[in-house]
């Protein structure tokens, strides 16, 4: 039989001398009987030896190599059958003049099973067995009881080798099977973990893009919105307004400053450094002059990514209500605290949208992204002139700690 791409799992493979030491014992014993044998003359027994002689080297020079393959199916086939003629040519031969010889099928048999195809290997060792008994028979016309005994011996060797041999091969072939799907599962691995690697990056891109989108990029667009607000109250000499927008520039630029290096550092949001979600929402809305906050329920410590993501909701929910409703528009956050859960909801006076009928943007769609990774839910309600109501809800699974 011929062997797939996993043959390093056969067990010849691994102990292909332990076959080198089986070939010589065999061929060894076989030639010290037939030596020794009683029938026939000294002369017969010799011509039968010498013709075992060359199988040594056949077997080193071809059928050594058959055992291990590496090369393709069909070029091994032509080799296998190439060196089982020269066997069968020194073989068959020296078994007719010498029944003794037949002990060689010891080794002969099982290298038909390991280089042929089933029924291939079938015929051959239906020839080893049968052939030399049939010849032996035609040539030296034993009596009865002797060629009663030699026939029964070979078909009982040929049932023993073909059960033999085909348990051996659908053990081969399954081991070779089971070989192919580990390759196949090693393979998959390789591509699950490769592809794992490349959901985990773009992950992380999208919460990088989230992050950078909810802290840098807001901070940078109230640096502009106050950058006008200076223009326009500096074109109207409105000096003390003016300087205190400046003021606001400042701490907008160093929070974002500190954004940046929490960014890089990987650690809390700056405004969360150190501070309760209140302080941390209480600075927010210092901020941002329209802004309102109302806190109700017992207050205490929450999970960090709770944290995080009601943070980063009120953020985003001021930074749209600034953009789209303007920096005059009053600004209601409402935080709630209650037994199994958080709610962030904030509320803007602004002219309002249809949410079906308008994109939400980048910083919406963010923020529901942050709230479905955290277990919450986020609702946007709207309408053309009646303002925009942004809910983050968040689980906690479980009361006060």
């Amino acid at each position: 039989m011929t062997r797939g791409a996993a043959r390093d799992v056969d067990a010849w493979d691994r102990t292909i001398r332990l076959w080198d030491v089986y070939f010589a014992v065999v061929w060894a014993a076989t030639s010290a009987f037939v030596l020794g044998a009683e029938f026939p003359g000294w002369p017969v027994r010799l011509v039968a030896a010498l013709l075992l002689v060359p199988l040594v080297p056949w077997y080193l020079l071809l059928g050594r190599a058959l055992i291990q393959p590496a090369e393709p199916a069909e070029s091994a086939e032509r080799r296998t059958t190439r060196y089982l003629a020269g066997v069968m040519a020194l073989y068959l031969p020296s078994a007719v003049l010498v029944g003794e010889v037949r002990l060689m099928s010891f080794a002969l048999i099982p290298q038909c099973f390991m280089t042929l195809r089933m029924r291939r290997a079938l015929i051959a060792v239906t020839v080893i067995n049968l052939a030399p008994v049939a010849g032996w028979a035609l040539l030296w016309r034993p009596a009865v009881p002797d060629l009663f005994a030699n026939s029964l011996s070979a078909t009982v060797s040929l049932v023993f080798s073909v059960v033999i041999g085909s348990w051996v091969v659908r053990i081969i072939e399954q081991s070779t099977e089971r070989a192919e799907l580990i390759a196949e599962l090693d393979a998959s691995r390789h591509e699950i973990s490769r592809l794992s690697a490349a959901h985990g990056a773009l992950a992380e891109r999208e919460r990088m893009a989230r992050e950078i989108h909810d802290t840098l990029a807001q901070g940078f667009t109230s640096l502009l919105m106050l950058v006008q607000a200076v223009d326009a109250e500096l074109d109207q000499h409105d000096l003390p307004q003016a300087r205190r927008h400046l003021t606001l520039m400042d701490e907008t630029a160093r929070q974002n400053l500190a954004e940046a290096r929490a960014l890089v550092a990987g650690g809390a949001p700056a405004d969360l450094d150190g501070a309760s979600l209140p302080d941390a929402l209480r600075r927010l809305v210092g901020r941002h002059a329209s802004a309102r906050l109302e806190v109700t329920g017992p207050v205490r410590p929450l999970p960090a990514g709770a944290e995080v993501v009601a943070l980063r909701s009120c953020q985003e929910g001021l930074t749209n209500a600034r953009r789209h409703a303007g920096s005059s528009v009053p600004v209601g956050i409402r935080l709630a605290y209650e037994e199994e859960s958080l709610t962030v909801a904030i509320h803007d006076d602004g002219c309002g949208f249809d949410p079906d009928a308008v994109c939400t943007g980048y910083g919406l769609a963010g923020l529901r992204a942050r709230a479905v990774a955290a277990g919450g839910t986020a609702t946007v309600r709207s309408a053309p002139g009646a303002g925009t109501t942004v809910t983050v809800r968040l689980p906690l699974g479980g009361g006060p700690r």
